[in-house]
C-alpha cells in the first residue's frame, strides 16, 4: 500500500537514493526504526484475526490437529513465497527513481525502453487505477477492522464487555480521524518504538506456547500444506481466504521504499518482523492443539490472565498505528492521483513545512471517516469484515505481479522465457488467494468490489473527461505563429507588468487569452504561457523543470513538469525561470485562469452519465489558485462554457 506521509518524519535521514552507501549505521538503525512503525503496522497486527478466521466464522475449517499444522504451513509458505520471495527479494528492485508503490509502476512502465501499443498502455493503467482503487478500500477497511479486533479482546477478560465493543471502536476511530488535521509528524516518532515493543511482545507470547509444544514447528513442512488441500479439497481452497490475511499490508514493502530504501526495509522485516509474527502464528497453533475452545479469539488466548488488559492497551496503540499508516497511505495516493490527472483537483493541507510528505486532505479524512464507522456499525464484528479485506489485499496484489510483469519486459527488457515463469509462480499464489476471497463476496467481499468500483469509475471518468476537454480546447485555438502577426498588424496597446496564462496544452494560443484580447483590448508588455503537466517520475530535479521559449512580441512559452510526488508551485516556477533570464515582478504579475462550464451535449463519445459525472466534478474541483499557490488576490478568472 500506499504509505508515504507519515514516513516523512525520517527521509531526510537518507541522501538521495536511498540505499546510498553513505548512511552511518545510527542513521540507517533509526530508519529500520521507523520502517517497523510505518512499513509494518497492518502486517504486525495481522496475528489479531489471521488464525481465528480459519478455524472460526462462516467459512471455516475443522479444528483438527492435521488442519492446524496444515493452516500454519500454509501461513509459513505464504509469508515466505509472497513477502519475503516476491516482494523483499524482486518487486522492492523496481523502483522509480527510488520510489515504489502502484503509481511507481505505472510510471516505469511509461517510460520503458520498449514501444508499448496504445491499447496495452490503456490496460496499464485501468489495472493501476483499479489498484489503487483496492488500496483505498484496503484503506476503508484497515482502521476498522485492526481496531475493533483489538477491543474484541476485552470480550476475553469479561463477556460483559460484549456490548461495549462497538461503541469504543467507534470512538477511537472518531479520535483518530479528527486528529489527522493536526499532522502526524511528533507521533510518528514514536511509532517505530511501539512496534518494536509489539513484536517483542507477541514474539515472546509465541516463544512460551511452542516450549510448551514445540511439534508445532514441524508445520514449515510443506508437505502438510499439499496434505491439507488432499484432505479437504474445495473446502480447504476456501480457507485460502482466511489464510491471506497474514498478508495484509504486504503492499507497504513496496509503498514506503523511497522513505526508507530497500535496505532499512529488508533489515526490519527479516531481522525483526517476519520471525515475530512467524513466532506468534505457531504459538497460537500450539495453543489450540491443547485448548481449541480458544479458536474464538486465539491471540488473546496465548496472553496470560494476569496480562490481559495491559496486552488489549497494547494492541490497539498498535492498530491505531496500522490504521494510522493506511489513512496517510490513502492522502498520498490522492495527491498522486491529482499529479498524474485521474482524480480533481482538491484542497491539500501540508501540515509541516519542513518534511514534504506531510499532508493531510480534509474531504479524504471525512469520507473515510464516515466510511470506517460506517463499516464497523454495519458488519458489527470483526469477522464479518474479513472477506472484504481479504478481496483487496488479493487484488492488489495480483495486479502488482502483473504490472511487474510488464516493468521486467518493457523496462528491464528481460525475455518472456525468463520473466513469464517468475512472475507466474507469483499468480499462482495471488490467484489462488483472489479466488478463494471471491467466495466471500456475500459476506463482506461485496463491499470492496463496490469501493473499487465507485472508486475506478470516478478516475477514469476524469481522466476520460479530461482527453475530451483538451480535445475540444485544442480544435477551438489560434496557432501561435498566427496570433503573433495580427498582433503585429493591429497593434494591441501594452501596459506594464507581466500577464501569466495558465493553459493544459503548450500548442497554440489558449482560449483564455484570445478572450482577454476580445473583451480587454489590450495586453500586457510581457506574457507568459505557462503549462504544468507531470510526468511519471517522483520528482524533477530544478535543473530540468522548467524550459523557457522566446516567442518573440514579448511571448514567452513556459513548460514546467512536476513529478507525482511534487506539488505544482507556480511561484517556485517562476524562480527557476528567472534563473534561465526570464524575469518577472510579483507585485506586476497578474495570473489568468480559465474556468470552463461543462455543457454535456457535445458530440463526445462518452457516455451520458459519464458526462454527467464529469461536470459534477469539474464543478466541485477546488480552486485553481489554491492547487497552484498562486497569490489570490492577482489572479483573475475567465469563463467559457463548453460542450463535450
Amino acid at each position: 500500500m500506499e504509505h508515504h506521509t507519515d514516513a516523512g518524519h525520517f527521509a531526510e535521514l537518507q541522501d538521495h537514493h536511498p540505499d546510498s552507501q553513505n548512511q552511518g549505521k545510527g542513521k540507517f538503525l533509526l530508519l529500520a526504526l521507523g520502517a517497523l512503525g510505518v512499513v509494518f503496522g497492518d502486517l504486525g497486527t495481522s496475528p489479531l484475526y489471521t488464525i481465528r478466521e480459519c478455524f472460526y466464522g462462516t467459512h471455516a475449517i475443522a479444528l483438527t490437529g492435521k488442519n492446524l499444522m496444515g493452516t500454519l504451513s500454509l501461513i509459513f509458505w505464504s509469508m515466505t513465497m509472497v513477502l519475503c520471495i516476491k516482494y523483499v527479494v524482486f518487486i522492492l528492485r523496481a523502483d522509480n527513481r527510488g520510489e515504489g508503490g502502484i503509481f511507481a509502476l505505472l510510471g516505469l512502465i511509461s517510460r520503458s525502453a520498449t514501444k508499448i501499443s496504445p491499447r496495452q498502455r490503456s490496460i496499464t493503467v485501468l489495472a493501476g487505477i483499479l489498484g489503487a482503487g483496492l488500496l483505498c478500500g484496503e484503506g476503508i477497511i484497515t482502521p476498522a477492522i485492526s481496531v475493533l479486533s483489538a477491543i474484541e479482546g476485552l470480550e476475553v477478560a469479561t463477556r460483559a464487555a460484549k456490548p461495549a465493543v462497538v461503541p469504543l471502536t467507534c470512538i477511537i476511530l472518531l479520535g483518530l480521524f479528527l486528529v489527522q488535521r493536526r499532522g502526524t509528524a511528533d507521533i510518528g516518532t514514536i511509532f517505530g518504538p511501539i512496534m518494536l515493543l509489539w513484536f517483542a511482545a507477541i514474539s515472546t507470547l509465541g516463544i512460551f506456547q511452542i516450549l510448551n509444544e514445540p511439534r508445532v514447528l514441524h508445520a514449515v513442512n510443506p508437505f502438510h500444506a499439499f496434505d491439507f488441500f488432499a484432505r479437504n479439497k474445495f473446502h480447504g481452497f476456501a480457507v485460502l481466504g482466511s489464510v491471506v490475511l497474514c498478508l495484509t499490508g504486504g503492499e507497504a514493502l513496496y509503498a514506503d521504499l523511497g522513505h526508507f530504501g530497500r535496505n532499512a526495509i529488508r533489515f526490519s522485516w527479516l531481522a525483526i518482523a517476519y520471525p515475530a509474527l512467524l513466532l506468534n502464528y505457531f504459538g497460537q497453533g500450539a495453543l489450540l492443539l491443547h485448548h481449541p475452545e480458544m479458536k474464538i479469539n486465539p491471540f488473546y488466548g496465548v496472553v496470560p490472565e494476569l496480562l490481559l488488559y495491559p496486552m488489549v492497551g497494547l494492541a490497539t496503540v498498535a492498530t491505531v498505528i496500522a490504521s494510522q499508516a493506511l489513512i496517510s497511505g490513502v492522502f498520498s495516493i490522492t495527491q498522486q492521483g491529482i499529479q498524474l490527472g485521474f482524480l480533481p483537483r482538491i484542497r491539500i493541507v501540508h501540515t509541516s513545512s519542513e518534511m514534504e510528505g506531510q499532508i493531510y486532505i480534509p474531504f479524504v479524512n471525512y469520507a473515510l471517516m464516515i466510511a470506517c464507522i460506517g463499516v464497523v456499525l454495519g458488519f458489527g464484528e470483526s469477522s464479518g469484515l474479513a472477506g472484504a479485506y481479504g478481496l483487496s489485499v488479493t487484488g492488489t496484489m495480483a495486479i502488482s505481479s502483473f504490472l511487474f510483469l510488464l516493468v521486467l519486459v518493457n523496462r528491464r527488457r528481460w525475455p518472456l522465457w525468463k520473466a513469464i515463469p517468475l512472475v507466474a509462480t507469483f499468480l499462482v499464489f495471488d490467484l489462488s488467494y483472489l479466488g478463494a476471497n471471491f467466495l466471500k463476496i456475500v459476506d463482506g467481499g461485496w463491499f470492496t468490489l463496490l469501493a473499487a468500483m465507485v472508486i475506478t469509475a470516478v478516475m477514469t471518468t476524469w481522466r476520460r473527461g479530461r482527453e475530451e476537454l483538451n480535445r475540444k480546447l485544442q480544435s477551438e485555438r489560434l496557432p501561435v505563429e498566427i496570433f503573433l502577426d495580427e498582433l503585429a498588424e493591429h497593434s494591441l496597446p501594452r501596459v506594464p507588468g507581466t500577464a501569466i496564462f495558465m493553459t493544459i496544452s503548450p500548442a497554440g494560443i489558449p482560449l483564455t487569452l484570445l478572450h482577454h484580447v476580445k473583451h480587454n483590448h489590450m495586453l500586457h508588455e510581457k506574457v507568459l504561457l505557462l503549462t504544468i503537466r507531470s510526468v511519471g517520475v517522483p520528482t524533477v530535479p530544478d535543473r530540468e523543470r522548467v524550459t523557457v521559449e522566446d516567442l518573440g512580441q514579448g511571448f514567452y512559452r513556459v513548460e514546467a513538469v512536476d513529478g507525482f510526488m511534487q506539488k505544482p508551485d507556480v511561484p517556485e516556477i517562476l524562480r527557476i525561470a528567472t534563473k534561465q533570464g526570464l524575469k518577472t515582478d510579483p507585485m506586476t504579475t497578474t495570473f489568468y485562469l480559465g474556468r470552463e462550464l461543462l455543457l454535456t451535449t457535445g458530440d463526445s463519445k462518452m457516455l451520458r452519465w459519464r458526462k454527467s459525472l464529469f461536470a459534477f466534478m469539474s464543478r466541485n474541483a477546488g480552486t485553481p489558485a489554491a492547487y497552484f499557490n498562486l497569490p489570490v488576490n492577482r489572479v483573475v478568472e475567465l469563463g467559457a462554457q463548453v460542450e463535450i
